[in-house]
């Protein structure tokens, strides 16, 4: 299996906080916070913080030794979101670790004191959480899941794949995602012949409402949009998409573990091992403002044969070669 290595990371110096000039002391753990859009009782979910607790283990910094967390698993609420947000801030919360755009956004609006560090959001420069990628200039910063080229690539793997597909429809919730990649999709449609059609859906009852009515006209394609909606809701998108027979391509390998056609997309786990050396250097006093927003490195390409098998797609042999994983 290969992995793709793609975009350097943005550099920049990193500066010092005026009232944090020392590293953290052994004496008084720090608290850091984790706002989560999945439950608890997500496995995907549970692996990513893994992968973050092993990423500041390997910095020193141990659970019940010198950090303590406080986890808050939204399930996907909205509503609930806030509260949390502002319970840590008050708490006096060392640093905040957040993996979603509305929960950053509210963090941005909430605290300019608590430092947090984003990871796995859109972009957070047309949003407005930062004022570049290079210079934050404020108290976040941390890693985004924005590559410009992700949407044409999604759609030209879908069409090679299902070459007499026609209408490509952009699975999304507008509550959660931020469409940065409509308009590269779209472009890409219109140079391969083809119709681009926003589906947005505001909850889990309109998910199969709205592939049926995509499906009916035949000759369709599904192109599942990165945000906390599809995230919390990929066992009920990727059961509609099959019992539609509307091949899809996923932003995430769990998609395709969960029964989807394919993915292709950024390490996820990746990214949150390299949030670690952001909370590393802010609880050691660095200045959020100064630290770079990074970009993904990893990605992977995974695709699933028995479910090709189901829609009666043959998946090409050029594809299969440049695949990370398949799965049989």
């Amino acid at each position: 299996m290969r992995r793709r290595e793609f975009i350097t990371l943005i550099g920049g110096a990193t500066a010092v906080w005026p009232l944090a000039a020392h590293p953290q002391k052994p004496d008084r753990m720090s608290l850091i916070g984790v706002i989560s859009w999945s439950s608890e009782s997500d496995p995907e979910a549970q692996r990513l913080i893994a992968a973050f607790k092993k990423g500041l283990q390997e910095f020193g910094w141990i659970d019940g030794r010198n950090i303590e967390f406080d986890f808050r698993w939204s399930a996907a609420d909205s509503e609930g979101i806030r509260a949390d947000a502002v319970d840590l801030i008050g708490k006096k919360t060392s640093v905040i670790l957040v993996n979603n755009t509305p929960a950053t956004r509210i963090l941005h609006q909430e605290t300019r004191a608590v430092p947090v560090v984003f990871v796995s959001i859109a972009d957070p420069v047309r949003t407005g959480i930062v004022a570049s990628l290079a210079h934050p200039g404020g108290n976040l910063t941390g890693l985004i899941n924005f590559e410009p080229t992700m949407g044409g690539k999604w759609l030209g793997l879908l069409k090679e794949i299902v070459p007499d597909m026609r209408r490509a429809g952009l699975l999304f919730n507008p509550s959660t995602h931020s469409g940065q990649y409509f308009g590269l999709i779209e472009t890409a449609a219109h140079s391969l012949g083809m119709e681009s059609v926003r589906l947005p859906v505001k909850d889990a009852a309109e998910i199969d409402r709205t592939a049926a009515a995509f499906a009916r006209e035949g000759n369709a394609g599904l192109i599942i949009m990165p945000d906390g909606f599809t995230y919390a809701h990929r066992d009920e998108i990727v059961a509609s998409a099959m019992h539609h027979r509307l091949p899809a391509m996923y932003p995430f390998r769990f998609f395709v573990g969960a029964g989807g056609l394919m993915s292709y997309g950024f390490d996820e786990a990746d990214l949150y091992r390299r949030a670690a050396s952001f909370v590393d250097r802010i609880l050691k006093g660095a200045n959020p403002a100064s630290i770079p927003v990074e970009l993904p490195t990893k990605f992977e390409f995974v695709v699933n044969l028995r479910t090709a098998k189901e829609l009666g797609l043959k998946i090409p042999e050029s594809l299969l070669r440049n695949t990370d994983e398949v799965i049989e």
